[in-house]
């Protein structure tokens, strides 16, 4: 299975970038027309794009960025297109995601709980509960490298730790920060994952807060829009625990050094920062590790301080795992 895997990915991906070389750029699609072209529906060309499988550049009239002809080109040259770009992009929730890999619901959730499986998406539901996605190409992978997860005792998480909100978010700060050279857009990015309260203390001047607040990524919308549900919200948005909270005030101080190099933050015309050509304000005291009201214990030390998990084991084939036979079958099937 994973021969014929391989050798499928290999023959698909080298004619695709021979075609991407040989066409010429042509012109630059907006993202509508691109999803279009590349017979995506619009949630699977946003995640394409954040996941690297689409490139794009920015628009010279400073909107959306865009997709060249020539990488439209090279992805539908693909001798699986379109099949095989939504197979990479294809999600499935904590039902789905257990029947492909053919455990109990309940025995995903705890492997989603201990880490082992990193949510590329999440939404609300009408219950106001958070609904976890998961890309399936990773969960195969996961069995592949790890089937001894899928049966055996049951994982558990380190004294209740739920690590989906923490990896999900240092996940989706990771994308966001890799489709954009501008840097304040990058720094609005970490921002994102701080409250307020910290926000304040980092960044003095409150034009630099204004500009990192109308480049702050959007998230799910609330429907319909209480109070209840959005904190709700924020519990999964914003760093909760005081050394996650510390590690995004660390990556805050060194974006906001890398975009103040890069151009000063708007202000109004006449103020003398402005003239100058350097931002106002106070230059932010160290970073510390600050709570919430009533933090919970930190990880312990043998987790990562990053928000997702770099953990990996050897390949299936360097160690000679077996593949379960029911996932064998599910893949069996949906080819």
């Amino acid at each position: 299975m994973t021969a014929v895997t391989t050798v499928t990915t290999k023959n698909a991906v080298a004619p695709a970038i021979a075609a991407g070389a040989a066409a010429p750029p042509g012109p630059r699609l907006a993202p509508g027309a691109a999803a279009r072209e590349l017979e995506l529906k619009r949630g699977e060309f946003e995640l394409a794009v954040q996941l690297g499988h689409i490139r794009t550049v920015p628009d010279p009239g400073g909107g959306q960025r865009r997709v060249t002809a020539r990488e439209v080109a090279r992805l539908r040259a693909a001798a699986d297109f379109p099949e095989s770009l939504r197979e990479r992009v294809r999600t499935v929730g904590t039902g789905e995601g257990a029947d492909l890999l053919g455990i109990a619901p309940g025995r995903f959730t705890k492997l989603a709980r201990t880490g082992r499986l990193t949510p590329v998406r999440c939404y609300l539901n009408r219950y106001r509960a958070v609904v976890w996605l998961y890309l399936a190409d990773e969960l195969v992978e996961l069995a592949l490298r790890e089937p001894e997860l899928l049966s055996g005792r049951h994982p558990e998480p380190d004294g209740g730790q739920d690590w989906r909100a923490r990896n999900w978010r240092g996940r989706r700060i990771a994308m966001l920060a890799r489709q954009t050279d501008d840097q304040w857009e990058q720094a609005a990015a970490v921002a994102s994952a701080l409250d307020s309260a910290h926000l304040a203390e980092i960044v003095r001047d409150p034009y630099e807060r204004a500009c990192l607040r109308r480049l702050q990524p959007e998230t799910f919308r609330i429907h319909p829009e209480s109070a209840i549900a959005q904190g709700i919200v924020d519990r999964v948005l914003l760093a909760d625990e005081p050394d996650e909270i510390e590690w995004y005030r660390l990556r805050l101080v060194e974006a906001l050094a890398d975009a103040r190099d890069q151009c000063p933050a708007p202000r109004p015309i006449g103020d003398p920062a402005a003239q100058r050509g350097a931002p106002a304000g106070v230059e932010p005291p160290a970073p510390r590790p600050l709570g919430r009201t009533s933090p919970r214990t930190a990880a312990p030390a043998a987790r990562p301080a990053e928000p997702e998990r770099t953990r990996r084991k050897p390949t299936p084939k360097e160690a000679g795992a077996p593949v379960p036979r029911s996932l064998l079958r599910r893949l069996r099937r949906e080819k």
